[in-house]
């Protein structure tokens, strides 16, 4: 069973899209909403995207995996067909689906936060307590905040 589907109430307050042509938007969106980088996760074909309120909780489902490279930083990641989080303001907690290549390893990313007093850098961390920080321009689509 799916972390999604095991998270989901009948009491839950549920927005949830799986119009193709409505599911980047609605995610870039969800990343404004909890003020974190709308470039963060550059997905395509896109088949749903979710957000349960009540608890907190995105997911986003997509036709492929897809591996991207950010190109202000040189580093590549790889989206699973599923992604999902926990989220709350300027951070997604317990993260899964998004790996990024460390040396020649694919190491799964676990947290992705920007700290208050910090607002201009965004970390990635795994469960062992690795991490790395990077500017939050790297991960900005142009014209949007």
């Amino acid at each position: 069973m799916a972390l999604r589907e095991m998270v989901i109430g009948d009491c839950d307050d549920i927005e949830s899209y799986s119009e193709p042509s409505l599911c980047l938007d609605k995610a870039k969106e969800l990343l404004a909403l909890f003020n974190l980088p709308t470039g963060l996760l550059p997905l395509k074909d896109m088949i749903e995207v979710g957000h349960n309120k009540t608890k907190g909780f995105v997911w986003m489902r997509m036709i492929n995996k897809i591996e991207h490279t950010f190109a202000a930083i040189g580093r590549k990641v790889v989206y699973d067909t599923e992604i999902s989080a926990f989220v709350e303001d300027r951070r997604f907690k317990r993260v899964t689906g998004v790996k990024s290549k460390e040396l020649m390893i694919w190491i799964p990313v676990h947290d992705i936060f920007i700290k208050e007093k910090e607002p201009e850098k965004i970390t990635f961390a795994n469960n062992t307590g690795l991490s790395r920080t990077f500017n939050v321009s790297a991960f900005q689509i142009e014209g949007m905040i």
